[in-house]
């Protein structure tokens, strides 16, 4: 699965009496680049210097977007997270916004946000003027996260430069997670943007292929039932205090769209790099009652108890 899907050329859609403004075609390729970072529990500072190097490294290879993980200042579910998470926007967040503005370059990133006398797993997207353009709170908490994170209540999408622009979380695309996702297609969505932190048992290799299922199944779902391409970057490194001290973060970044899967990074808890893939830009005419016109052309059944 590390090698590129051949691009396929969108067939020029019909337009249907009443239908918005149909693009004839996805003649736009955005370049997004998913930065596998070493995240290490406890230690913002050094995270966030990792942050800004890779940053400039996708700007440096002409990125248009450099997606970076879940939780990355203190790493996820970190004790020390509970007594010194910041607030958004705050110190850690700053940061960022400073180098999505020094290098001209959207930057979407996992903080722990303290908000109100509690801590959200939050994600945040960044233009390139430095501007914070989403702000989002994970909504499908593991139960091991409950103890460190609120459950969040909104899901936003926003049209930017590149296209319509949704982010969730991690498990948010767990396929009994999968609504969430539904529902950022159903706002427009032609990105789905997923901070993560995969983690595995110390003792698995890359030869038991955990993710097809996990995630790889999921994120095909959305993209060929909405025409949208979804894209998840995670950690890498040994995790270190927490309830899963002396599992490790694997990589496995992973791009998908409706042609399949377009990139994905190495599996492995020392491979810290910058993984680039150029997507075109999805054509999506539908809008309300007209995806679920689509989504009944493809035999999507709205009526079944499980």
């Amino acid at each position: 699965m590390a090698a590129l899907f051949a691009f396929l050329k969108t067939k020029k859609p019909v337009p249907t009496p009443g239908s918005p403004s149909i693009p004839s075609s996805s003649t736009v390729t955005i370049r997004i680049g998913m930065g596998q970072l070493l995240v290490e529990g406890g230690e913002p500072e050094r995270n966030l210097d990792r942050a800004a190097r890779m940053i400039g490294e996708a700007a440096q290879q002409s990125c248009d977007l450099v997606l970076l993980p879940e939780t990355l200042d203190f790493a996820w579910t970190h004790p020390s997270a509970l007594a010194e998470a910041q607030p958004i926007p705050g110190a850690f967040s700053h940061q960022l916004c400073q180098e999505a503005r020094r290098h001209n370059i959207y930057v979407c990133a996992g903080l722990t946000e303290r908000l109100n006398g509690r801590n959200y797993n939050t994600a945040i997207l960044i233009n390139p003027q430095g501007e914070i353009i989403i702000k989002y709170h994970k909504i499908n908490l593991l139960a091991v996260e409950l103890p460190f994170y609120a459950v969040g209540q909104t899901l936003n999408v926003v049209d930017t430069s590149l296209g319509k622009i949704g982010v969730n979380i991690c498990a948010d695309n767990y396929l009994e997670g999968l609504s969430i996702g539904h529902t950022l297609a159903r706002m427009g969505a032609e990105f789905i943007l997923a901070p993560a932190s995969w983690t595995v048992d110390y003792s698995t290799t890359e030869e038991s292929d955990p993710y097809r299922e996990k995630w790889v199944k999921p994120f095909s779902i959305l993209a060929s039932l909405y025409n949208v391409a979804v894209v998840s970057t995670t950690s890498v490194g040994y995790v270190v205090g927490g309830p899963y001290e002396g599992k490790k973060s694997v990589g496995c970044s992973l791009a998908v769209d409706a042609t399949g899967v377009r990139a994905q990074g190495t599996f492995n808890e020392f491979a810290g790099e910058l993984i680039v893939a150029d997507l075109p830009r999805p054509v999506r005419p539908e809008q309300g009652t007209a995806i679920g016109d689509m989504l009944r052309r493809k035999s999507y059944r709205f009526d079944e108890l499980p």
